[in-house]
């Protein structure tokens, strides 16, 4: 049985490069996720490739995966306002984070 506290995920919200758009998710991994992100798979049919969704502006760390889980549930309900609302709390300037990580 592993130690609660051992392992880390996250939450996290990316936009594009004009920040018009915002995706949701979760890993227990986040500068091997954002990489994934900014590197898509060729012909990739996912979100972030699709709407070039690879800037990170905000966060949440966690050691549980089911609260983790739990909360990008929560988030993924929010109304983009409510998001702004929570990134502008977090991150007031709206800066790439992804340099930070």
């Amino acid at each position: 049985m592993k130690t609660k506290g051992t392992h880390n995920y996250y939450i996290y919200i990316l936009t594009n490069k004009s920040k018009t758009v915002l995706y949701t998710g979760v890993t227990g991994n986040l500068q091997e996720r954002l990489e994934f992100h900014m590197n898509p798979l060729p012909f990739s049919k996912s979100f972030t490739a699709k709407y070039k969704c690879y800037f990170l502006i905000y966060y949440e760390h966690f050691f549980d995966i089911a609260q983790a889980i739990q909360r990008e549930k929560q988030l993924k309900g929010f109304r983009r306002v409510k998001k702004e609302i929570l990134i502008k709390q977090f991150n007031p300037e709206w800066r790439f984070l992804n340099n930070e990580i």
